[in-house]
C-alpha cells in the first residue's frame, strides 16, 4: 500500500530519455555564450571540447551508481551509503543548489526570448508566470509531466536542428575566429585564463543530465531504461551543443551575442533578417527547449527535496506526497518560492560585475561540481567496501574512466574558486549554515522511517522490491 512518502511509479524509458535530455537542454538555447566573453570562440571551444570529456566520463561512471541504488535522492543516497550522514549532507545540498538555482535562470531566459516578440513585457513577470504554471503542472502527476516533458524535448531537439540548417549555409570561419582567443587572434596566455574562465558555461552545455537519477523511484525498470536514458541522452547533447556553437559562432560578429540571454535568435537575424518567419519560428519553437529543462528541473529539485526531508535532512513536511496525485507537491512550491526570490534578487547583479543571469548559472555549476566530485568518490567507496553489492551497470574502463571524470571535475572546481571568489564563498556560507541545520535536527533523521537503500546491505533487498 502506497504511503504518504512514497513515489509511483509510471516512467517508461524514452519518459526518462526525455528527462535526461530535457533536463539540458535549454543550455543549448542560452547561457554558454557568456563563455565567449571569458574566452573567445576558440578558447571556448577548446573549454567545451573537455566539458564534453569530463561529462561522458562522468555518465557512464554515474550510470553504475544509478542503477544500483535507483533512489529519489540520487547522489545524496550514494553519497550517505558511501560516507554516512555529514557525506549525505555535502552531496544533497550541491544537487539541491545545482537544481534550485538553474530553473530562475533558465526562466529569465525564456521571460528574454518572449521580450523578442513582446518588447513591452518584463521578462521577469514572464518567468514568474512560468513558475506557476509548471510547478501545476508537476504537482498534477508525474506521468502527464513526464509525457509533455518529452514532446517538448522532441520540438526542443528539432527545432535546434532547423536554427543549425537555416544558419549553416551563412557560416564563415574567418567570421569565427576572429579574436578567437579572448579577443586576440593569436593564442597567449591571457587566452589561457579565458579558457579556464568559461569552465561554468561550457558546464551550462551538460548541467544536469543526472537528474534522470532522480526519477529512478518512479521508474519502471531502472535497471534497464536508465543506462539507456544516460547513455543515449549525453550523445544527443555533445553533437548538438557543438553544432549550436560552431554554427552561430560564425554566422557574424559573435561578440554581439557573448553576453545575452537569446543568442540563437540574434545570430539567426543576421542571416534572415529581422522580420523572417524562420526567426519568428525559432523564438516561439526557441521557448519550448527553455521550457524542457525548466519544467524537467522542477521535477528534479522536488525530487531531491523530497528525498532530503524524507531522510531528516528538511523538514519532514516537505515529504508528504499528494493524496491523489502522488507527487512531492510541497517540495515542488518550496523549491519555487527559493527560485522565484533568486529571480528578484536584483543585488547579485554587482557580484564579479557579472549579469544576474550569469550569476545565477554560476551558483549552480557550484552545486554540480561539488556533487560530481563526491559521487565519483562514493563509486570509488562503494567499490571496495561493497565489492558485491548488485551493479546491473558496471562503468567501463574502471577505475580509468572514473578516474578521468573524478579529476577533470577537480580541475573545474579550482577554476571556478579561482575565477569566481565572491560566488565560492557564496556558496561555502550557504553550506555553512546547511551544516549547522544538520547538527541542529539530529532528532528528525532519527524519527525518519528506515531507508535500506542509505545503508549497507540494504540495498539489494530493496532493488528487488523495486521490481
Amino acid at each position: 500500500m502506497q504511503t504518504r512518502m512514497e513515489l509511483s511509479r509510471r516512467l517508461g524509458g524514452w519518459q526518462l530519455w526525455g528527462i535526461a535530455v530535457g533536463l539540458v537542454i535549454s543550455g543549448e538555447y542560452f547561457g554558454w555564450s557568456y563563455g565567449w566573453a571569458q574566452a573567445g570562440t576558440l578558447g571556448f571551444l577548446v573549454t567545451a571540447l573537455f566539458v564534453a570529456l569530463m561529462y561522458g566520463a562522468f555518465i557512464f561512471s554515474f550510470t553504475e551508481l544509478s542503477c544500483a541504488i535507483p533512489h529519489a535522492g540520487g547522489p545524496f543516497a550514494y553519497a550517505r551509503r558511501a560516507f554516512g550522514p555529514v557525506g549525505g549532507l555535502v552531496a544533497g545540498f550541491a544537487t539541491l543548489c545545482e537544481f534550485v538555482f538553474a530553473p530562475p535562470a533558465i526562466a529569465l531566459a525564456i521571460g528574454a526570448y518572449i521580450n523578442v516578440q513582446f518588447p513591452q513585457v518584463d521578462p521577469k513577470w514572464v518567468a514568474v508566470g512560468a513558475y506557476m504554471l509548471f510547478m501545476t503542472l508537476n504537482i498534477v502527476g508525474v506521468g502527464i509531466a513526464a509525457t509533455l516533458e518529452l514532446a517538448i524535448t522532441l520540438i526542443a531537439v528539432f527545432e535546434l536542428l532547423v536554427f543549425m540548417g537555416v544558419v549553416a549555409p551563412g557560416f564563415s570561419w574567418q567570421n569565427f575566429t576572429a579574436g578567437g582567443w579572448a579577443g586576440a587572434d593569436s593564442f597567449s596566455l591571457a587566452a589561457v585564463g579565458g579558457i579556464f574562465a568559461a569552465i561554468p558555461f561550457a558546464i551550462w552545455f551538460f548541467l544536469a543530465i543526472e537528474g534522470a537519477a532522480m526519477a529512478a523511484e518512479e521508474a519502471k525498470d531502472p535497471r534497464r531504461t536508465i543506462p539507456r536514458a544516460f547513455i543515449g541522452g549525453i550523445l544527443t547533447l555533445v553533437v548538438l551543443a557543438l553544432g549550436v556553437m560552431v554554427l552561430a559562432g560564425g554566422v557574424g560578429d559573435w561578440t554581439r551575442l557573448a553576453n545575452i540571454n537569446d543568442p540563437l535568435p540574434q545570430a539567426m537575424k543576421t542571416i534572415v533578417g529581422d522580420n523572417s518567419g524562420w526567426l519568428h519560428m525559432l523564438v516561439w519553437l526557441g521557448v519550448f527547449g527553455l521550457v524542457a529543462s525548466f519544467h524537467g528541473l522542477i521535477m528534479g529539485y522536488s525530487r531531491q527535496i523530497f528525498a532530503l526531508a524524507r531522510a531528516g535532512y528538511l523538514p519532514p513536511f516537505l515529504a508528504v506526497v499528494h493524496p491523489r496525485f502522488k507527487t512531492p507537491h510541497r517540495a515542488i512550491l518550496a523549491g519555487g518560492a527559493v527560485g522565484l526570490a533568486a529571480i528578484f534578487s536584483d543585488e547579485l547583479v554587482s557580484i564579479g560585475g557579472l549579469p544576474l543571469t550569469a550569476n545565477i548559472v554560476t551558483l549552480s555549476v557550484f552545486g554540480a561540481i561539488v556533487m560530481y566530485i563526491v559521487s565519483m568518490l562514493a563509486l570509488f567507496r562503494l567499490r571496495k567496501t561493497e565489492p558485491a553489492l548488485e551493479r546491473p551497470f558496471v562503468a567501463p574502463a574502471y577505475p580509468l574512466l572514473p578516474a578521468l571524470a573524478l579529476g577533470a571535475a577537480l580541475i573545474c572546481l579550482a577554476a571556478m574558486v579561482w575565477f569566481n571568489q565572491m560566488l565560492a564563498l557564496l556558496f561555502l556560507v550557504s553550506l555553512a549554515l546547511a551544516y549547522l541545520y544538520f547538527r541542529l535536527t539530529r532528532h528528525h533523521r532519527q524519527a525518519a522511517a528506515r531507508d535500506p537503500m542509505l545503508s549497507r546491505g540494504g540495498a539489494a533487498a530493496a532493488a528487488q522490491a523495486v521490481e
